[in-house]
């Protein structure tokens, strides 16, 4: 898991230098400056004279000595305690500091830590009184400047503000960089160029490390001031997949580096001084990156999500990485749901809904009583109100489940201590209880609990974590009764968070955590408003002008947790799972986009034409122009054809309608309603009459077996664009702004009654409409119109649920998912939009260099007609073009494809009608 494997790369990095000593020894906010080989000189001038080889760093907040002899203790003086630092044995008060002229220092404090003794972690040990240490540099020609940093760094620590502290050692720090630059002798080749270099920190969780960044044509450098871990740190940028820029601290500081797909831990985190360092960088890394990985959005993994290609457990690490979350920055540590609330039964029944945690309410609101008792409070409360006192994610809480395997990073947390016994993560039951009864704990879980290394949860190297007040001494955590191992705890987790019943929830939990819920009312509304100091832009530390209370609200930030950014201000989409069941069967639009599951068994044929759709639409990159033939005098702009497949009807702006026989390869008819373009056509049922949109207002009925123009439906006063049929239902789009839903009486085959039309529903738009699709069920439309607007209606309620703004220009094509989850539009932006119909969000947008001016899909896969003349496959989930196909001389105008999904038909500018077949 995340924190895990971060551990096991600095472990490797401390098996490089051969050290015990780490960053985490130092205090928070500490640097650590550079090393000096040394010997501590134990009971100096007695007969007990004793030397001991080591290590002496010098800290900006400290001394630590560390001996070579792991059975030695590691030493670390602080600079605030020290009373005298200068040459050994020479005489004056001890308020005096005086420098050194042999290679010896004497440090006199009063008080002093052992850290690590036989190498094992552990707390600090503390001795207090007056003391003097002797410390003999290896080099004494560098005695002179080691305690004149020394004595300035002790005036640093010895100033009474700590934002007086912070300055004068930023200050120090800064002057230390300014004097050294990256070693261009680290480069990987001689040839390589260089592209810039700054100053930057490397971060890793609750230390960062100063030094320089180096970026060239193929490489990023980090060059620790201090040498530590290792000289250099090197990423390849061909190595590199995902990049994002971070906050740190609040400030639009951070950079973070992956080389890997889907793994939340990333290989490097940069902070800089400078934002426009940090976006310099970013931008050249993105560009060379442009060449080689698509950048990814909330939405496009949304799309995934929802279409089981992404399970819940990878698609909350992409959203704790697009929200800023890393396992880098502990007070932004990504955060994973509880979803189960049972650790008493020996069962786990995942198939009871009363086993999981309600996720449309924060931890704070899952208890009525507290609640209750939390809101009296609220109201109570001055501006700026809140409602909990503490987060659901700060660096405590990480640490109080990973204390097993990071017990260094409590004791630098807690200044060498670990938490009282009691109150140390002891029991999986116990914890769940406190979050749901204590008065200030809400934390929600860590990633490791969904993951494959139970370490966090097993006391493998045997820390003394103190003895409860039973008696019993802190060991492994305490499983729930359902869990016969750790392995096994992990498992039902997992399986727990993929269940049917989280995959139905999961989008309440993640409005509440990284989306509408997050902010402002609607986060009132649903008891989930924490300290203001915790959100994005909750305060401003650039205004801050007293240095003491800008360190201190920032240690305040960084300590207490913060919320994550927030990635979605519409409700959440909910996933699609092969059970799902809307809320409410009686409404026609509920019902539409629920799924139908079949019982084993009661399927067959159908179970076969599924097969061969899937199949088709895998291979549909393989398409092979069969035939092509110009039938048309200009751009040809609708095609429907006969059951059978024999008979292609063809619309045109040259105003006919055509009739082509497939078997005979010949034009059989050629019709002519009006001097104006027809727009488009289809067939009604039975294959009797074919119907033609035309641009002078009407709609044309033409009785193939009487050969003549049936019936005219003036029902517009602007050309009609697009026009669509289901269940005796005509439903026509018109640049008047209407769409008009018609009653159609089918007429006498004879000839001699005319259809009767009614209209029934008038959709209004603000301008006009191009295009229209209706769902499988025909309950819900979408029209797009010229100004880029998507809407989407119910037709049971002629209402309108969604209007989307998705597109710079008109919008050339719209359509239903075949589950109706989904709505894709293009637009002469040459944008493609898929849209979720429950909630009305935006969750994918791809773009095209040409507009793409009709299509077909099957929810993830889409074969687009470009203006270029291409076919395009686009692979939705993928986020990427997958094949370009030639196609037409002139813009692809429109397509059909057969219910089998083996045949195509395009039709286009080039006047031109194409046959495609699949090749598998």
């Amino acid at each position: 898991m995340a924190f895990i494997r971060k551990k096991q790369q600095e472990q490797q990095l401390q098996l490089y230098s051969k050290e015990r000593f780490s960053l985490l020894l130092l205090n928070l906010e500490e640097y650590y400056f550079e090393q000096h080989t040394a010997h501590h000189i134990q009971h100096k001038g007695g007969q007990n004279e004793r030397k001991i080889r080591g290590s002496l760093k010098i800290c900006s907040k400290s001394v630590i000595f560390e001996p070579d002899a792991i059975s030695q203790p590691i030493i670390k003086i602080p600079l605030r305690d020290c009373i005298k630092i200068g040459k050994h044995g020479e005489n004056g008060a001890s308020r005096h500091f005086a420098k050194a002229k042999s290679g010896e220092i004497s440090l006199s404090f009063s008080q002093v830590y052992f850290i690590k003794e036989h190498n094992i972690v552990a707390p600090y040990k503390i001795e207090r009184g007056k003391m003097e240490y002797v410390f003999e540099l290896d080099v004494s020609g560098k005695v002179e400047d080691v305690v004149e940093t020394l004595l300035q760094l002790h005036r640093a620590s010895c100033l009474d503000k700590l934002g007086d502290q912070t300055a004068m050692i930023t200050a120090i720090l800064q002057s230390r960089l300014a004097r050294t630059s990256f070693d261009k002798n680290r480069f990987q080749s001689v040839s390589e160029e260089l592209h810039m270099e700054c100053q930057a920190e490397m971060v890793t969780p609750l230390v960062t490390n100063p030094g320089h960044v180096c970026i060239t044509d193929t490489n990023l450098y980090f060059q620790p001031l201090n040498g530590y871990p290792k000289p250099v740190v090197q990423i390849t940028l061909q190595d590199v997949r995902r990049i994002y820029k971070r906050r740190h601290g609040l400030m639009p500081l951070g950079l973070e580096v992956f080389c890997t797909e889907d793994d939340l831990c990333s290989d490097i985190y940069l902070k800089f001084y400078d934002p426009q360092d940090r976006d310099e960088l970013y931008y050249y890394i993105a560009t060379y990156l442009e060449h080689h990985v698509a950048e990814r959005t909330a939405e496009s993994y949304t799309l995934q999500w929802q279409r089981g290609h992404l399970s819940n457990y990878q698609y909350l690490l992409h959203l704790n990485n697009l929200a800023d979350r890393s396992c880098n920055d502990l007070s932004q540590y990504p955060v994973f749901p509880w979803v189960i609330s049972d650790y008493c039964s020996s069962e786990l029944d995942l198939s009871n809904p009363g086993t999981f945690r309600d996720l449309s309410k924060p931890i704070g609101a899952l208890n009525k009583e507290r609640l209750e008792r939390l809101l009296t409070r609220y109201q109570e409360m001055p501006e700026p109100r809140f409602m909990y006192g503490s987060h659901y994610s700060s660096p405590g809480y990480v640490l109080f489940y990973l204390v097993r395997i990071a017990p260094e990073y409590m004791l630098c947390l807690q200044n060498g201590r670990f938490d009282n016994a009691d109150r140390m993560f002891n029991s999986i039951a116990e914890t769940w209880k406190n979050c749901l009864d204590g008065a200030t704990d809400f934390k929600e879980l860590i990633p490791e609990f969904y993951g494959d290394d139970v370490s966090f949860l097993v006391n493998s190297l045997k820390l003394d974590l103190g003895k409860r007040q039973g008696g019993q001494m802190v060991d492994d955590v305490e499983l729930p009764p359902w869990a016969w191992s750790p392995e096994d705890f992990l498992q039902k987790s997992k399986d727990a968070l993929e269940s049917n019943y989280v995959s139905e929830h999961l989008h309440e939990w993640i409005d509440l955590i990284f989306g509408y819920k997050q902010k402002g009312s609607e986060a009132v509304g649903a008891h989930n408003v924490f300290h203001p100091l915790t959100y994005e832009g909750g305060v401003d530390l650039n205004s801050i002008e007293d240095p003491d209370e800008k360190v201190a609200m920032l240690t305040q930030i960084l300590e207490f947790g913060q919320t994550p950014k927030q990635l979605f201000v519409t409700p959440h989409p909910q996933r699609i799972t092969p059970k799902f069941k809307s809320l409410s069967q009686t409404s026609s639009y509920n019902a539409s986009i629920a799924d139908s599951p079949v019982s084993p068994g009661e399927e067959s044929f159908e179970d076969l034409t599924e097969e061969s759709k899937t199949l088709a639409w895998n291979n549909i990159a393989k398409l092979q122009l069969h035939e092509q033939y110009k039938i048309h005098k200009e751009a040809v702009t609708g095609i429907a054809v006969s059951c059978n497949g024999s008979s292609v009807f063809t619309t045109s702006q040259d105003s006919t309608l055509k009739m082509f026989s497939k078997e005979s390869k010949m034009l059989q008819r050629s019709i002519s309603f009006s001097n104006m373009a027809l727009s488009s056509c289809l067939l009604l049922p039975g294959d009797a009459t074919v119907i033609s949109s035309s641009w002078d207002n009407n709609v044309y009925f033409y009785s193939i077996a009487f050969g003549r123009r049936q019936d005219t439906l003036m029902g517009h006063d602007d050309a009609v664009s697009k026009i669509c049929w289901h269940d005796n239902r005509l439903y026509s789009a018109s640049w008047d702004s209407t769409v008009k839903v018609w009653s159609g009486v089918p007429a006498e085959m004879t000839g001699t009654k005319r259809h009767q039309f009614d209209m029934l529903a008038e959709l209004e738009h603000d301008v006009g409409v191009d295009t229209i699709s209706l769902n499988a069920a025909s309950t819900l439309l979408v029209s797009g119109t010229k100004e880029g607007t998507v809407n989407i209606w119910d037709l049971t309620a002629a209402t309108m649920l969604h209007q989307i703004p998705c597109h710079s220009g008109t919008v050339c094509d719209t359509a239903f998912s075949p589950d109706s989850r989904h709505v894709l539009s293009t637009g002469e932006d040459g944008c493609l939009n898929v849209i979720d119909v429950q909630t009305g969000m935006l969750i994918s947008s791809m773009t095209s260099d040409k507009p793409q001016r009709c299509f077909i899909w099957d929810g993830s896969t889409v074969l687009s007609g470009s203006q270029s003349g291409e076919l395009l496959v686009w692979d939705l989930l993928g986020g990427k073009l997958s094949e370009r196909i030639q196609g037409h001389t002139g813009a692809v105008t429109c397509i059909w494809m057969n219910e089998q999904c083996s045949s195509i038909i395009t039709g286009g500018e080039d006047r031109q009608i194409m046959f495609w077949k699949l090749q598998y």
